[in-house]
């Protein structure tokens, strides 16, 4: 009889006690935490206590109330970089760590921000039960006040981990898909795992701002800034300030059901560019000017983004974008956040003349795009949706539906206020087929269903946000008709690397050909997203040969003169920026893709100085 009822208390207990984790709301990492008069944030990087937990069993043994038999780890940090013994391993691990909070927060709202949890977590402070997080790259906050001990240090506990499955986004485990590798992902890079960025405290005011919302315009040289702002709490008006120039513009605001709007003119406007970045000061003090309840400020840009039948207009002129797909990727980094390294990607990128990159293939840190709005970068932000398909196990599209719809809302909310960013892509590569690699979806039914599951995340994202483009990137092979959902035709091609290898001759005749058909098909702007070839730095030959030095250059140059003959071409974006870790398989020598132009190590190849002579003419 105890072992019977043994029995039941561990299969459905555990899963009664999951119940009291909430889930988090998108809503609550609007705002990156800032520290002023009224906000507080405390910056949780540093060495944690690390536990494996294999046979998953933590829970039901009370790892949360702390760890013992552990090890030291890194946050921000993926543990297969720091740790050679967990390089391939995605299952269950614990975090720890303990800090004091100040008494000067109480009687404030204070949340727990967790900046990225790869790919799904649990968290407790003091061994209560907090909340609940289920998704890659993008943060997620929890309120803490009510298990907070003041005067005393406090327990921090997270539970992480990173299993490959179908239902998941991105996708792994999937049967009949074309990336056979250890780790089974259904991408092409490595599947780092843990808490690769930053955990941080944050205290807010009990009546507190939100979220704010800008959406930039301009008539002839006044800018016009619609400011929404939204509030938690009791407050009946705002005021919005615009810095810059030398010059301040104040707006009252009155707030009605938690929100208002301000409409801001800018005279002699100086609008956001690549050749001129220029930021102003958006601030928001909610109730009295004289004594706010809560203030928030960011900076953001004047500028637009639109099309024409062949080019992309930033600011109603065109512009072409010239860079790179990249990644976010280093050794022993693995996947987590490092200042210094964005620094120096960023610089290397100026020093080839880029003036773009896509966030291949999630949403990157934030200091991307910060760094992005000052130093005039365009940047595609791109969901973690990279290999989406449609068909299949209906269980399995819904939660991969669900998911996406998810990371369209929170990277919206989390990158909609960077002037940087000028459009978003909402999924990489996705398929009508079971997966990438198999047959054709049976029926024009299943292609049908497949076609409008997939409208179903563009309509989401053009009813946030009808200020930037909207795309997705295209696969060799893949479906055309869903182009016609897009602003931009984006596709990725390998001609002469993957196909016809070792000819590129043969590769840019192709990717001429099936330019002009896209673009007779649809009459909008296009570019090439990915296109290069693997090459191993050092490795020459007096006439180009395939993962040569000399082949990649050539490639590289074929794939642009053929972009230079079509005036309907907008955007030129190489595969990869620098080298970087995948599972192993037969196509990833040593388990890496090598076609950056830089090595993972940002030493520049021959490419690199190419590209450098053709974008910056030097």
């Amino acid at each position: 009889m105890k072992f019977t009822f043994l029995f039941v208390f561990l299969l459905f207990g555990i899963n009664i006690y999951a119940t009291d984790f909430k889930t988090s709301k998108p809503k609550d990492i609007a705002l990156a935490p800032i520290q002023n008069n009224v906000r507080n944030v405390l910056d949780l990087s540093g060495m944690w206590k690390f536990k494996k937990d294999s046979a998953n069993i933590g829970e039901q043994q009370a790892y949360y109330n702390g760890l013992t038999n552990c090890r030291t780890i890194s946050v921000p940090g993926s543990w297969n970089a720091q740790f050679d013994d967990m390089r391939d391993y995605l299952d269950w691990v614990w975090y720890e760590t303990d800090t004091y909070i100040p008494s000067s927060w109480k009687d404030q709202n204070i949340f727990i921000r967790v900046n990225d949890a790869t790919y799904s977590a649990k968290i407790w402070i003091n061994g209560k039960p907090v909340g609940y997080h289920e998704g890659c790259h993008v943060p997620f906050a929890f309120d803490i006040a009510n298990v907070i001990k003041w005067d005393q240090s406090n327990k921090i506990v997270i539970k992480v981990e990173n299993q490959l499955s179908p239902s998941r986004v991105p996708t792994g485990n999937v049967k009949g898909g074309s990336l056979a590798s250890n780790p089974a992902a259904n991408y092409d890079f490595f599947p780092y795992s843990g808490l690769n960025r930053s955990v941080v405290l944050y205290s807010l005011p009990k009546t507190y701002i939100q979220d704010i919302t800008v959406k930039p315009n301009y008539e002839g040289t006044t800018g016009l800034l619609d400011v929404i702002v939204e509030t938690k709490g009791k407050a009946t008006k705002a005021t919005v300030t615009i810095s810059g120039q030398g010059k301040e513009i104040t707006v009252p605001v009155k707030i009605q059901n938690n929100k208002g709007i301000a409409k801001v003119k800018i005279p002699n406007v100086r609008l956001w560019c690549p050749e001129d970045p220029y930021l102003y000061m958006l601030s928001v003090s909610l109730g009295e000017k004289s004594n706010p309840k809560d203030i928030y400020s960011l900076k953001t840009g004047v500028r637009t983004v639109s099309t024409n039948a062949k080019q992309i207009l930033l600011n109603g002129k065109p512009v072409y974008l010239k860079g790179f797909g990249r990644h976010e990727d280093f050794p022993v980094l693995g996947r987590s956040s490092s200042n210094s390294l964005i620094v120096k990607d960023f610089e290397l990128m100026k020093w080839t003349g880029a003036n773009s990159f896509r966030t291949a293939h999630y949403p990157y840190d934030e200091e991307n795009y910060n760094l992005a709005d000052r130093e005039g970068f365009m940047i595609i932000g791109e969901t973690p949706g990279v290999g989406l398909y449609f068909s299949g196990d209906s269980a399995e599209l819904k939660a991969r539906q669900t998911i996406m719809k998810q990371y369209i809302e929170e990277m919206y909310l989390r990158d909609k206020n960077h002037p940087s960013v000028i459009m978003w892509c909402v999924a990489n590569e996705p398929n009508d087929k079971v997966a990438l690699g198999q047959m054709s979806a049976s029926s024009k039914e299943d292609k049908a269903k497949a076609e409008a599951e997939f409208e179903k995340l563009f309509t989401q994202i053009r009813s946030l946000d009808d200020t930037r483009l909207i795309m997705y990137v295209g696969v060799m092979m893949g479906p055309i008709n869903w182009f016609k959902l897009t602003d931009v035709i984006a596709i990725n091609r390998y001609w002469g690397w993957y196909t016809s290898p070792g000819s590129i001759e043969q590769g840019a005749n192709t990717l001429s050909k099936e330019l002009d058909r896209l673009y007779r098909k649809f009459k909008k702007p296009c570019m090439v997203t990915e296109f290069g070839a693997d090459t191993y730095a050092g490795f020459n030959a007096v006439t180009p040969e395939m993962f040569t030095e000399e082949y990649q250059k050539e490639f590289i140059k074929a794939y642009l003169d053929v972009a230079d003959s079509k005036d309907f071409v907008t955007g030129m974006h190489v595969w990869n920026f620098a080298d970087f870790k995948t599972s192993q398989s037969m196509i990833r020598f040593g388990g890496y893709n090598l076609k950056g132009v830089f090595t993972r190590d940002r030493r520049p190849k021959m490419a690199a100085h190419y590209l450098r002579s053709v974008w910056k003419g030097q």
